[in-house]
């Protein structure tokens, strides 16, 4: 094998090992012998209709990093992939698709949309599943799975059948999020709220009895006065002293015909600072409202729908208002209201409207016939079991999100009005009985034969969710293998939106119906935001692929990807120009490694998470400084012979080396203590520094130097350290790693197929050496303080002065002299303090010294304590060189005062503090902090003789 290397790291080089990782089974759960332990992840489904986003991308990366870590580890590992079929999404996609030919898929019977919808699921399924393969998703896709497979179908139907015949779901008339575009139930996740301008109406109601006080009614704000039709009370608060005279009297609904009265009530609900304090009640239309109906039963206040499927007025309202569009009836209503004398005042008002986010139509609280699950039964055991620690989070806080939302828990709508899904098995006869089976077959032996027409509902895509992570090992069949052996799995990973809507329901269904917690741990993540701490979405033009970040991408595509297609066409402009400032070549290929390094990075314990490219460009660079230390080390190590183990003494190491070896043991147990509770920043973090600092930076250039003087050992420590570093890595940086590790492995005597099954490193304490790394220490601080002196003095690079170090700096630095004098240009150490006219540093040692006997121990003394020592270089400036620094100095403190000055006046300014947005004032505050910093530092130079 040859150990050259390319002169330049190329990502899309490295990253072509992937299709031989698949083909030879790399990724396979199938069981080996002498494995210590098993290992699972579920992945989330990603929508079959999907592309990869930044979140998936996120979620991805340390999924596998867990997956490839435990594998190394030497478990039987499963990452069971698949793909959700997404009811809505794909019911969307589906119909663009057919209109794009002319064909309207609300015309089509049902069989014929689904025909398409297989067709199209067929072509583009396998979209997203490719992508998660560019970024080196490790799962075993040979056990690939569907929501819709004909087995996971069959499991989802038995389920409803059995929870629906021990009474757990019911079909009922209840209020649910209704799009009226869509025409269907949609969840709450599925719905958008942002605050919105609308407009505040205040309308009088007249009493009933026709009194005059109080100006003849009360008065009411409502954003939504073409409700005001089906009201069924006013309420008001029960400790509100002004109207508490008013309770139980009467008043007429404003514009009903024939007119109709309703009583003021009392309920806590009502914020008696809202408005004028009183509130209409419209409990077929508001869901708070339809709660104030269920606590007051005895009032009988009505349910009266107003809207068709389509939110047009139905026959409930009045006939000149009838077949119009609720937005067009608020109209009219508004100026009759107006025109009777009882609209009051119109006033702005900002308010969260709820949309369907994908048709992006307002939905509607509508009363329909749907399906449900009576969750608060199921509720219980999935309280158990967090209470008990069978299902642990991390954070530890989304425990409380997860506790507070079971113990409030609603019955679960599990029906939607969609041709794509699982089709509830339930059929009606002409009498209005239903009867619930796996089959239609069934269900007619349960009716005795009757005419049955089956349900056309759907269930929701959630149902089929929360089956997940069991349905896909092989249950119900408990004697299936990878069911025993990978279930309960180990870990979900999951983002905080849908502790509710996914968690803690699979958590519900596998205690119900396996019997045992789904997964042990649950670890939340953040939401990927953009640099600005902004929502990535296309509205915003703010989206990043992934894949682009991967591969690079030019203005035009980008300026494609961000403009064409939007919702609002009128922000093309806006988003193409912010595109263009901030990509103005686009965006250039960082690879898969660096981008998987800064998921990690960021992969934090925080709530939200600011993506930067800046950032992946900084572990592009680290690529780049891996790779080129594997150049130097194969070059420097082309004549080693690798020997057996021995003891670092045998080896022949000195202070580096046993220093570098024991940096590499706490650089392991700082990783394995990261993983331990998912802080994936801690382990990239740990992986970093010591690969770019103590080895690049630190060992590698003093092994320049020492491969002249103890060639073997340093050769040893090179390969060794490498080889175990890039095996510490690998979880995180896959790519570079395999092709590194191929190349140094057999140098560090090391055989293996690939690095996936090379053993992770455990950190070995024996190796620990604090003598080495309290030595080493001080030699670093007393090399970076004569490197800032260097650079103060502005010491040409070819000029090599001697260095002058207090006799108490001796002791340290005398053992590593060469190595000194190497790393910091210099031609030899004077052990003696430095001359009153040279410029001195005082350099601290961060560690106590330890001393063989009291009688030496003033030997490290000086005037400033036991634990420094002072240094000065040889060199005395010219006057012309001290009065050239001197004025780029105060050039540079002018520039640095002005744009400070000009900072402080912007944050100092109050309009501009409460109208920026958070992520600029955050922005301005942390310049200014670095200018002031800036401005220290050079006014200490200035005054520096």
């Amino acid at each position: 094998m040859t150990t050259e290397l390319a002169k330049h790291f190329e990502p899309t080089t490295a990253e072509s090992c992937y299709p031989d990782w698949e083909e030879r089974g790399r990724f396979s759960s199938r069981p080996r012998e002498g494995r210590k332990g098993d290992y699972c992840i579920v992945l989330p489904p990603p929508n079959v209709t999907g592309t990869l986003h930044m979140g998936h991308a996120f979620q991805h990366t340390l999924m596998d990093a867990l997956i490839r870590r435990e594998r190394m580890r030497g478990k039987n590992t499963l990452w069971q992939a698949g793909t959700d079929h997404a009811g809505i999404a794909t019911q969307i996609v589906v119909a663009r698709e057919l209109e794009k030919r002319g064909i309207h898929a609300a015309k089509l019977p049902r069989e014929e949309f689904l025909r398409h919808a297989w067709e199209w699921k067929e072509r583009s399924g396998g979209l997203i599943t490719a992508q998660m393969r560019r970024l080196g998703a490790s799962c075993d896709w040979a056990r690939e799975r569907f929501t819709m497979d004909d087995d996971l179908s069959r499991v989802v139907i038995s389920v409803f059948v059995r929870l629906y015949e021990e009474g757990l779901i019911y079909r009922g008339k209840r209020l649910v999020n209704w799009d009226p575009v869509m025409l269907t139930a949609v969840s709450d996740l599925e719905v958008v709220s942002e605050e919105e301008a609308g407009v505040m109406y205040h309308v009088r109601y007249p009493f009933a009895d026709g009194g005059k006080d109080r100006g003849g009614g009360i008065i009411i704000a409502t954003t939504r006065p073409e409700t005001i039709l089906v009201d069924g009370a006013i309420a008001v608060h029960p400790e509100d002293e002004r109207f508490r005279p008013l309770l139980g009297r009467r008043v007429t609904v404003p514009m009903t015909e024939p007119p109709r009265d309703i009583e003021i009530i009392a309920d806590s609900f009502v914020d008696p600072a809202f408005g004028a304090g009183c509130v209409k009640i419209t409990a077929a239309h508001d869901f708070n409202d339809y709660a104030v109906r269920e606590r007051h039963p005895e009032k009988n206040i009505p349910l009266i729908i107003l809207f068709t499927p389509e939110a047009k007025m139905n026959e409930n309202a009045p006939a000149k208002y009838q077949g119009l569009d609720r937005f067009e009836a608020r109209k009219r209503i508004v100026e009759d209201l107006r025109a009777g004398g009882l609209l009051i005042k119109e006033e702005p008002h900002r308010y969260h409207l709820p949309r369907g986010d994908r048709s992006g139509a307002v939905v509607e609280p509508m009363l329909t016939d749907q399906w449900f699950v009576r969750a608060a039964e199921l509720a219980p055991k999935a309280l158990a079991a967090a209470a008990e620690g069978r299902v642990r989070f991390f954070p530890e806080n989304w425990r409380k999100t997860y506790q507070h939302w079971l113990e409030n828990i609603q019955d679960w709508c599990v029906s939607r009005q969609l041709e794509w899904g699982h089709r509830i098995p339930a059929w009606h006869d002409d009498e209005g009985n239903i009867y619930v089976a796996e089959s239609e077959e069934k269900a007619r032996e349960k009716a005795n034969g009757k005419k049955l027409r089956q349900d056309s509902d759907v269930l929701d895509t959630w149902f089929s969710s929360a089956l997940w992570p069991f349905s896909t090992l092989g249950w119900p069949e408990e004697n299936n293998e990878h069911y025993r052996r990978y279930f309960p799995t180990s870990v979900l990973v999951t983002g905080f939106d849908i502790i509710f809507f996914w968690v803690a329901r699979m958590v519900m269904m596998s205690e119900r119906l396996a019997g045992k917690e789904p997964f042990r741990d649950v670890y939340i993540t953040g939401l990927v935001r953009d640099a600005e701490g902004q929502k990535m979405s296309k509205s915003k033009g703010n989206i990043i692929d992934p894949l682009d970040v991967v591969g690079g991408v030019s203005l035009q595509s980008l300026l494609a990807k961000r403009a064409d297609d939007l919702m609002t066409p009128r922000l093309r402009a806006r988003i193409e120009a912010q595109t263009k400032k901030d990509f103005p070549n686009g965006i250039p290929p960082y690879g898969a490694d660096a981008l998987r390094m800064t998921f990690a990075s960021l992969a934090s314990y925080g709530r939200d998470i600011k993506f930067d490219l800046e950032r992946c460009a900084g572990y592009r660079n680290f690529c780049n400084k891996l790779w080129n230390a594997a150049r130097f080390v194969l070059s420097a190590c082309a004549d080693y012979k690798h020997e057996s183990e021995a003891t670092d003494a045998a080896n022949g190491y000195g202070i580096p080396e046993r220093w570098i070896v024991s940096r590499l043991q706490r650089c392991e147990l700082e990783v394995e203590n990261a993983f331990a509770i998912y802080r994936f920043d801690l382990a990239a973090a740990a992986i970093y520094h010591f690969l770019w600092d103590d080895y690049c930076s630190r060992y590698l250039e003093m092994a320049k130097g020492r491969l002249l003087r103890n060639r073997k050992a340093t050769q040893r420590a090179l390969v060794a350290v490498l080889e175990t570093a890039l095996r510490l890595c690998h979880p995180i940086m896959p790519f570079i790693t395999e092709t590194l590790w191929q190349k140094i492995a057999p140098l560090a005597g090391k055989s293996g197929e690939t690095i996936m099954l090379a053993p992770y490193p455990s950190a070995d304490k024996t190796k620990m050496d604090e003598k080495a790394e309290a030595e080493m220490a001080g030699f670093i601080a007393a090399v970076e303080e004569c490197r800032k002196l260097r650079a103060e003095l502005r010491i040409p690079p070819k000029e090599r002065p001697a260095v002058f170090i207090g006799e108490s700096g001796k002791a340290t630095l005398a053992p590593l002299a060469e190595d000194f004098c190497l790393l910091t240009k210099t031609s030899e150490i004077r052990w003696n303090n430095p001359p009153a006219n040279l410029p001195r540093v005082t350099v601290p040692l961060s560690f106590p010294r330890k001393r063989e006997s009291s009688a030496n121990a003033g030997n490290n003394r000086n005037e400033d304590g036991d634990n420094t020592f002072h240094l000065a270089l040889d060199w005395q400036a010219t006057a012309a060189a001290d009065k050239e620094e001197s004025a780029r100095t105060e050039k540079k403190l002018r520039a640095t005062k002005a744009e400070l000055e000009k900072l402080e006046r912007t944050l100092a300014d109050p309009e501009f503090i409460n109208r920026a947005p958070p992520a600029v004032v955050k922005k301005k505050t942390t310049r200014a902090a670095a200018l002031r910093a800036t401005q220290k530092e050079l006014l200490r130079l200035r005054q520096t003789p």
